[in-house]
């Protein structure tokens, strides 16, 4: 008995129960085969004999693999969870088995396949679902070879093939099965790739690996073989193997059945005591040969990929953001443009009339007319074709955007102003983006997205050794928002251009140049501010501003409250003169006439009010009117200086009922606190990564310009205080950062720095009453005093380490006593002004103890 594998099949099959449904007349002069089959026989295809997995083969009994009776499809029904496959398969064969498929038969497809000039009686079927096929056990007469057969069958369907309805080009085949094959009831499923392993044909012998021509010469016979790969030569695993890579499925499955358990005899290749074939089905790796080209070069597909999302990001999102950009800039928009609101607010502009428009406007109007040769100026700067920039310089709280806004623009429309304050003191690159985007209303902004970037960036750095490009620097970011704006800024400039008019065939530029009223104003204020922080932000937006007025794009306004933007503007134009507008502090007549306007606003604001509520209550009632005391007026004016914040609070105070000297007094006592607070308490240096001053640097120009009006630049340099401070050691940097925080003010002479002088006017008043406090100014002086007694101790370190090491030397040359004496000279005279300095530190320390 020859011991074979059963397989998963249906246990039932259309007419095999009963003998006689199978046994139709079928005609033949020779022999007719006989079917002689078993409802156990069907019963026990699954597992085999005793669930073993074996088929009993007695003498001149041999198996046919019958293909293509069954669709590939169906073997998915075997995975099902909730019934065994024995069940499934028993009741798809009994659906079989009571229809009248006539000719759709799968077991009349079997019979139609054998002719009946074979001379084959068939003893049993055992169908493959799982292979869409059927193994037909069959006995011959001992004189025919079984060979023979086989090549009958394949000829006759050959000639008269039969075709499945589920598969009409490809007709049932037949084969021999020449192994042992192994009918395996797991969750394996035919695939296209076969793995053909080698091993011996009894245990503890030798097996031999087959060459690929043997493997050919086996297997070409089942089907078209795509591909044959025999095992890495440098590979240790056991057994030996290769792969055969058919081109159909049908072919692998016909193979595997026919030759699992084949033993390949010494003259095919075998060995002496031949090699047993066992196969299996793989998955066959599908060559992803684009993912594979694009995964082993990212140095070429990474920069790719970022270059196609940044066309894809501008496709998408610029006309989105130049159109937000536009919306801001015309406002077209805004709630205040539409002509619902215009109409409410004309209907209800008695009932809601804010008195600031009235009060404050009253009194900005004389400053207006002080300064209406400036406005006029600018007003005509801007009808003007020159390609430069406008500025406008003055302290802060001179003016300078009312001026601009209201009066130089105020029948402007298309203004776009852009505060650089914000921008500066935003935290981070992506608060900083946020900001800027905000100021010219560029949306959507995407500022997250940046540190994102980053940090993918740095991952594909770290991996491939080459930058992907994914994240961008802020100045790149930057310089993307302005380009944006500047496009939208040029589609504004030619929106009211009309096809009629006679130089539509100029080109943009040219047109713009020749309408200079047509093109867009950008007012760029507090440029400068804190120049020295975030210095890309200033570059730029200069860069961007030139840009701009050098393509006639739009005219660009600076307003700054330092004094050298020249250094800054002149790299951006280097070819270009600037117009400049200078704005200072009002002169005593003007400033008069500006409190005089609020107060007298004031009290016509005050008088309307009494008439409207004695014409409401219908009787005259007595209305209290305030009428500040303005005696000395002249002199509190004079005392306060011409700064526009500081008369507005004196103005307001004024109407408040104070009269001039209170209001004066409590002004200069506020700045005095300021200045207390942000310059003289200790800390206030360099070592807070802010300041770039000293406490001590700061009482010497309060105490100075407490006497003096102004002082000399180079004299302020020339002192120990700015000259050799140890705690900030530059003068002229210490200057710069007192003159930015309005401490004192330093005009220029010739282009250079001159003359410095208080930051605000009021400060004269201010540096005078810090001056005569006795407490405060010792305590400084104190401090000063300390630091200049610790700059002579190591002047005298320094010459004491130089005479030590000219004690050093054994012979004292003639030539050293002039070195020695000038050395001695200044440790005699550094130790005298240490004397003196302690001198006078306790005198200050007395003070200090004696007074409160």
């Amino acid at each position: 008995m020859i011991p074979r594998y059963a397989g998963l099949g249906p246990r039932n099959l259309p007419g095999l129960r009963a003998p006689t449904s199978l046994c139709r007349p079928i005609l033949t002069p020779r022999h007719r085969p006989v079917w002689v089959l078993s409802l156990r026989a069907w019963e026990s295809t699954t597992t085999g004999e005793g669930k073993s997995g074996h088929i009993d083969a007695a003498p001149n009994e041999s198996i046919l693999w019958i293909d293509n009776l069954f669709p590939l499809k169906l073997s998915g029904l075997l995975k099902a969870p909730w019934k065994s496959p024995d069940q499934d398969l028993s009741e798809l064969m009994k659906r079989f088995e009571n229809s009248t498929l006539g000719i759709l038969d799968p077991i009349n497809m079997v019979k139609r396949a054998i002719p009946s000039t074979a001379p084959v009686k068939v003893t049993e079927i055992l169908p493959r679902l799982k292979d869409g096929g059927a193994f037909v056990k069959f006995t011959y007469p001992a004189n025919v070879p079984v060979k023979e057969i086989e090549d009958k069958v394949s000829k006759y369907l050959q000639e008269k093939p039969v075709r499945p309805f589920f598969s009409p080009l490809r007709g049932v085949q037949a084969g021999l099965v020449q192994g042992i094959p192994w009918l395996e009831d797991l969750h394996r499923f035919p695939k296209d790739q076969l793995r053909v392993e080698f091993v011996p044909k009894n245990p503890g012998e030798e097996a031999v690996e087959l060459s690929q021509e043997t493997l050919y010469s086996l297997f070409r016979r089942y089907g078209k073989i795509a591909e044959i790969s025999s095992q890495p030569w440098d590979s240790k695993a056991l057994p030996k193997y290769a792969y055969v890579d058919f081109a159909n499925v049908r072919d692998a499955i016909m193979a595997r059945n026919c030759l699992h358990g084949f033993v390949v005899p010494e003259d095919l290749g075998g060995g002496k005591l031949g090699t047993r074939l066992r196969m299996s089905y793989e998955q066959r790796t599908k060559p992803h040969r684009i993912w594979d080209w694009i995964s082993n070069h990212p140095r070429i597909v990474i920069p790719v990929i970022v270059a196609l999302l940044t066309g894809l990001t501008v496709v998408i999102f610029d006309p989105i953001r130049s159109f937000f950009v536009k919306a801001y800039v015309t406002q077209k928009f805004h709630l205040s443009n539409s002509k619902a609101f215009r109409w409410l607010r004309k209907q209800t502009s008695d009932i809601l009339r804010f008195r600031r428009e009235k009060a404050d406007q009253a009194g900005l109007n004389a400053v207006w007319t002080h300064r209406k040769d400036l406005i006029d100026q600018i007003q005509k700067w801007l009808m003007e074709t020159a390609q430069t920039f406008i500025v406008v310089q003055g302290p802060r709280g001179s003016g300078k955007k009312e001026l601009v806004l209201e009066q130089a623009l105020q029948d402007r429309t298309n203004v776009l102003v852009i505060d650089c304050k914000p921008v500066v003191e935003a935290r981070g690159e992506s608060a900083t983006i946020k900001q800027m985007a905000a100021a010219v209303g560029y949306r959507p902004i995407f500022s997250y997205a940046n540190s994102l970037s980053s940090m993918a960036d740095l991952a594909v750095q770290s991996t491939t050794g080459v930058k992907a490009g994914f994240s961008e620097t802020l100045e790149s970011q930057i310089q993307k928002i302005l380009q944006t704006t500047a496009a939208a800024l040029t589609e504004i400039g030619v929106d009211s251009r009309k096809k009629t008019d006679s130089d539509i065939v100029l080109p943009i530029d040219a047109y713009l140049e020749a309408h200079p009223e047509k093109r867009p104003v950008v007012v760029i204020d507090n440029f400068l501010h804190k120049g020295d922080t975030n210095a890309v932000v200033y570059d730029k937006i200069a860069e961007w501003a030139a840009t701009l007025v050098q393509n006639n794009i739009a005219h660009v306004i600076f307003l700054t409250n330092d004094s050298s933007y020249s250094k800054s503007l002149s790299k951006s134009l280097p070819d270009r003169v600037l117009r400049q507008a200078a704005l200072g502090d009002l002169s005593p007549d003007v400033a008069k006439r500006f409190i005089l306007s609020h107060i007298s606003s004031d009290e016509a604001q005050q008088t309307d009010a009494a008439e409207k509520k004695t014409a409401e209550n219908g009787e005259k009632q007595l209305q209290l009117v305030i009428h500040p005391d303005l005696t000395e007026l002249d002199e509190c004016i004079d005392t306060l200086g011409g700064r526009l914040t500081d008369l507005e609070a004196f103005a307001r105070r004024l109407k408040a009922g104070q009269n001039p000297k209170e209001a004066v007094a409590e002004i200069t006592e506020q700045s005095a606190s300021e200045i207390l607070k942000m310059f003289l308490l200790p800390g206030k240096t360099t070592s807070d990564g802010e300041h770039k001053w000293s406490m001590e640097q700061a009482w010497y120009l309060v105490k100075s310009l407490a006497d003096k009006e102004s002082l000399r630049y180079n004299e302020v340099l020339l002192h120990n205080t700015f000259l050799q401070s140890l705690t900030a050691p530059d003068g002229e940097s210490a200057l710069e950062g007192l003159t930015n925080a309005e401490l004192i003010t330093v005009k220029s002479n010739n282009g250079r720095p001159g003359v410095i002088t208080v930051g605000k006017p009021v400060y004269q008043a201010v540096f005078q009453m810090l001056a005569r406090d006795p407490v405060l100014a010792a305590k400084m002086d104190l401090a000063v005093l300390t630091e200049l007694a610790k700059i002579e101790a190591k002047n005298i370190d320094k010459a004491e380490a130089e005479l030590a090491l000219l004690g050093t030397l054994p012979k004292q040359p003639a030539q050293m006593s002039g070195r020695i004496t000038y050395l001695l000279t200044k440790v005699d005279t550094a130790q005298k002004k240490i004397d003196a300095f302690e001198k006078e530190m306790g005198a200050l320390k007395k003070v200090l103890l004696s007074q409160s």
